[in-house]
Formats: structure tokens, C-alpha cells, sequence
């Protein structure tokens, strides 16, 4: 699995602001049903729904809110960058400023572990995250988050 298999181009957006993590979580929503025609409500709640598990701020400014939903066939992800930080409830209690949501089938078991992990790691990467918070043009951030197509999950 590589990130040009789960992430469209239309499916990157770059955001000035959010007023909250549940604001942002609305935009994640919209961006999904924009760029793969999710219903948008369904996948507001069903990310609110994770995030009342726990948060999926991972730290250093990244989030990986994910969800499972009837309507996804196939793994799919939005990424979003924000001009401006949120508070996003993180484990390292930074704000957050690069989000790449997940969303998997309700069935899915390994395929949703493995996306996962290949987001995980590729966020984990502090040179990439500094480039992506330099640009600002979603084909640019696509190239950048697709670009090393060796990091690929187990």
C-alpha cells in the first residue's frame, strides 16, 4: 500500500484556520464528501465518535483523526494543512497543523492497520512535515506526501 493508492489529489486542502477541533473535523467532512462523495454527516460523527475514544493527535503538530463507515468501499484518506494551528487535544499538547483523516470500510481489519501505519510513518518524518508546512498549493503537498513511494506499509 502507498499513499497514491488511499489519497486523491482532490482530496488535499489547504485551510487558513479553525476555530476548534470539532470545526476542523467538520472540514475533514466536507473535503471527504467533495473529493470521494461521503455523506458528510456520517463522517463527522463517525470521527467525532474515534476522538471520544481518545485523541489521534499524534504529536508535533500532526493528527491522524480515522474512522471506519458502511459507505467506504476501499481505504481512503483527506489531508488538510492549516495556516494556523488548532488545539487538537494532542499527546504532546502542541497544536496541530497537518491532519490526514482515514477512512476504511466497516469490515476492514489489516488493510486499516496498514494505511495507519504507513500515514504514521510517513508524518513521522520531520524534514516532510517542514516541507509541507512550507507550501501552500494542494498539487505541490500531494507531490511532496506521494513523492517517496519507498515507504510503504508492511
Amino acid at each position: 500500500m502507498t499513499l497514491t493508492a488511499i489519497l486523491k489529489p482532490e482530496a488535499i486542502k489547504v485551510i487558513a484556520s479553525a476555530s476548534s477541533k470539532k470545526r476542523l473535523l467538520h472540514d475533514v467532512g466536507e473535503l471527504a464528501q467533495s473529493a470521494y462523495g461521503y455523506g458528510n454527516s456520517a463522517v463527522i460523527e463517525a470521527l467525532m465518535e474515534r476522538e471520544n475514544l481518545g485523541p489521534t493527535g499524534v504529536g508535533h503538530g500532526v493528527a491522524l483523526p480515522h474512522a471506519r463507515l458502511g459507505q467506504v468501499k476501499d481505504m481512503s484518506a483527506a489531508f488538510i494543512l492549516l495556516e494556523k494551528p488548532v488545539n487538537f487535544d494532542s499527546v504532546d499538547r502542541q497544536p496541530v497543523d497537518i491532519v490526514m483523516a482515514l477512512f476504511a470500510p466497516e469490515d476492514a481489519g489489516v488493510e486499516h492497520l496498514k494505511a495507519l501505519a504507513l500515514v504514521s510513518r510517513t508524518l513521522r518524518n520531520r524534514d516532510l512535515c517542514k516541507k509541507l508546512r512550507a507550501n501552500h498549493d494542494p498539487a505541490t503537498l500531494y507531490a511532496l506526501l506521494t513523492s517517496d513511494q519507498n515507504i510503504q506499509a508492511a
